[in-house]
């Protein structure tokens, strides 16, 4: 492995934290005039706060786009059953980002991929492929829960965030700006 060769970022685990390292991570390489992408699988909806923040660095050298059917519904709770449109939007995702490894990205961040597979959006052999796809240079980053063994043979650095306490244990709820 070369100084100038992209590795492969895994934040795995049951802790908080995987997503908002991988924004850390995307806030240092745009600090330091590098191209950013990030893809959002299954978190559609207009819920995540950091969307604001990152439609402002826009300008600076990010994208982003976001997939996946809405899953929180004020009232009704949390949607965790599948439909037609999560399978099409998991699949749409994968092929963005095959698109946007081709092209001039510096960093990918894939944020919730681990997961697809245990929730039944994504097959592993479909991950295996787009990982396969990526290019020398890029640094890719895979983020969410129950990473595949197979995918985590392919990391050069993986980060199992591990719950020691949280206080979602003490019934407090989702705090918005905070889990969101």
């Amino acid at each position: 492995m070369t100084v100038n060769s992209g590795k492969i970022h895994i934040y795995t685990g049951d802790g908080k934290g995987k997503t908002t390292a991988a924004l850390g991570l995307a806030i240092r390489a745009i600090g330091n005039g590098l191209k950013v992408g990030i893809i959002y699988f299954d978190k559609g909806g207009n819920y995540y706060g950091e969307r604001k923040i990152l439609d402002k660095l826009k300008a600076e050298g990010l994208e982003y786009m976001a997939f996946g059917e809405a899953r929180m519904t004020v009232g009704k709770g949390f949607r965790f059953k599948n439909n037609t449109e999560d399978l099409q939007q998991a699949q749409l995702a994968v092929d963005q980002a095959i698109k946007w490894m081709k092209s001039d990205f510096d960093l990918l961040i894939l944020d919730e991929i681990n997961t697809t597979v245990k929730t039944g959006l994504l097959k592993l052999a479909t991950i295996l492929h787009l990982i396969g796809q990526k290019p020398e240079k890029l640094e890719l980053v895979l983020t969410g829960r129950y990473c595949p063994d197979k995918v985590m043979e392919l990391g050069d650095l993986i980060t199992e965030m591990k719950p020691i306490k949280h206080y979602i244990k003490t019934g407090l709820s989702a705090r918005k700006g905070i889990e969101f």
